[in-house]
């Protein structure tokens, strides 16, 4: 074992990273909403916010008060809901985010890739983030790579037809 790595509990990453002034997991799902829902009309409310993100108004109504704290969100006492420039920034990274994960999972082979993505988002850096995407950009520019990688996945799952197996 590494004696010089800090090894920590997935809720300890999650300290830390708080403690660095980062958004919870919570934040930033809400957040990610809030940009899908307000790219559409300009604003969103929080009847509509709770709806899509299955919580109850009074859970949706507390976390925008804290990320209008933070200075991501506008909120009127009209239940309306507006990103500030703050906001869009990362609600726009965000959604790259989940978008870029998503993709992944599916060219990896994962067909039901939402819940997945969902759950792997919040633990995923800005850099690794970044190397996925490329990841991406390589295997959409390289069509025999593609087909090279789809023939291996076929070789693994199916070892009895001899291929790919030394």
């Amino acid at each position: 074992m590494d004696n010089n790595r800090q090894f920590h509990t997935v809720r300890g990453y999650q300290m830390l990273s708080q403690q660095g002034g980062q958004l919870t997991p919570a934040m930033e799902d809400y957040l990610e909403m809030i940009y899908r829902l307000c790219s559409k009309e300009g604003y969103t409310r929080v009847g509509r916010l709770s709806e899509v993100l299955h919580v109850k108004p009074s859970s949706t109504s507390k976390m925008i008060y804290k990320l209008s704290e933070l200075g991501y969100v506008k909120y009127d006492r009209y239940d309306i809901i507006f990103l500030t420039d703050k906001g869009k920034d990362i609600g726009a990274f965000l959604l790259q985010r989940h978008n870029i994960i998503e993709n992944f999972l599916h060219l990896i082979g994962i067909t039901d890739t939402l819940k997945e993505t969902e759950l792997i988002e919040h633990s995923v850096n800005h850099d690794t983030v970044l190397r996925l995407d490329a990841l991406l950009s390589f295997f959409q520019e390289d069509s025999e790579a593609r087909s090279r990688y789809r023939d291996f996945l076929k070789a693994r799952e199916n070892p009895a037809d001899g291929a790919g197996n030394t």
